[in-house]
């Protein structure tokens, strides 16, 4: 690295250049390829630098402990093509690089023919939807992904997990920036679990249970229970849509019937320019924005707005990780 990070008690500071070289020579330690290594740092570092700290470094942790990075592991492959459609085996690479290609090929198919859809299966860890959704969006095309992830989660009424946490991001093309909304369907993230039990932190009040189905703020304890739906039975019926899309996507052909990404796109002339569209999103989200507000209310925020002002700040500052993660990864890249 370029020099020595600044560390302030428990954070660490880093520049994005450092910050990229640490989890690049972290990758390539832990066995990944240059290419590989080079698409996983980009998605991890871009998270960071949007002000999302738990999906940004500490997750290459996530990555070399994963079950399923032990596995063997070969070359995506196409099990079916149509002129709009693909679906892959990702080969039981991590998804970040799978849907790499797949968000690859949803724009290449949809810029050819107005409408792509491409599903993985075979994959796990995919980071952080909007990132796939901004490339789409900014592509000029709209765009749906929705996942169908490993039992984190218990439905509605439920003591043990049978559920991921499911999200589900959509992208739209707007000036300067698009429209991205990216969320989960359960009340807490499994990303953020693993970064709350690395920090030795407890989780808020009321998003999981322990394994004898009661509640629970231990991150240990609700990694051995279950996390819960996000607002109760309507999460669960979103979560539901989402493992119906996930097989689609060739969740049901993995032996634990778990990950299947699918990704939609298309381009907004199949009904109006995109011109037209761009014009008529910004005087939606101004209009929003410009209602009155409540004591206390300095912004009304639309999705996605505090992510781009953050990449932008974060990309001359720099981003601050926690500092015993910080050595996790400095070791693990030395081991």
């Amino acid at each position: 690295m370029n020099e020595m990070p600044h560390t302030l008690d428990h954070r660490v500071h880093l520049s994005v250049q450092d910050a990229w070289q640490l989890s690049q020579t972290t990758l390539l330690r832990i066995g990944y390829s240059d290419e590989n290594a080079r698409i996983v740092s980009d998605h991890l570092v871009a998270a960071a630098l949007c002000g999302y700290e738990y999906s940004g470094l500490p997750k290459i942790l996530e990555i070399a402990e994963s079950a399923k990075a032990r596995q063997p592991t070969h070359p995506m492959q196409v099990l079916k093509e149509t002129s709009v459609s693909t679906l892959f085996d990702g080969g039981n690479h991590v998804g970040m690089v799978t849907l790499f290609h797949a968000t690859n090929k949803v724009v290449e198919k949809a810029q050819a023919h107005g409408f792509g859809l491409v599903g993985v299966t075979n994959s796990w860890m995919s980071g952080r939807g909007a990132y796939y959704m901004e490339k789409i969006a900014r592509a000029g095309l709209v765009a749906i992904h929705t996942v169908s992830s490993a039992s984190l989660v218990a439905p509605h009424g439920g003591a043990k997990a049978s559920m991921g946490t499911n999200p589900i991001s959509f992208g739209f093309p707007g000036d300067p920036n698009p429209l991205v909304v990216d969320m989960g369907t359960s009340a807490f993230m499994g990303t953020e679990l693993g970064f709350y039990k690395r920090r030795g932190e407890l989780l808020p009040e009321g998003v999981a249970i322990d394994r004898d189905g009661l509640p629970t703020r231990d991150p240990e304890e609700a990694r051995m229970g279950a996390m819960l739906s996000l607002a109760g039975h309507k999460g669960f019926a979103l979560s539901m849509a989402m493992k119906a899309f996930g097989i689609l996507a060739g969740s049901h052909l993995n032996a634990a019937k778990d990950y299947g990404y699918l990704l939609i796109a298309f381009k907004p002339d199949l009904l109006i320019t995109l011109e037209e569209y761009k014009a008529a999103l910004a005087e939606m989200i101004a209009r929003v924005k410009a209602t009155p507000r409540l004591p206390g209310v300095e912004e009304i925020r639309i999705p996605s707005e505090n992510s781009f002002r953050n990449f932008e700040a974060n990309s001359q500052s720099g981003i601050a990780i926690d500092r015993h993660i910080h050595e996790s990864l400095l070791a693990l890249g030395a081991a």
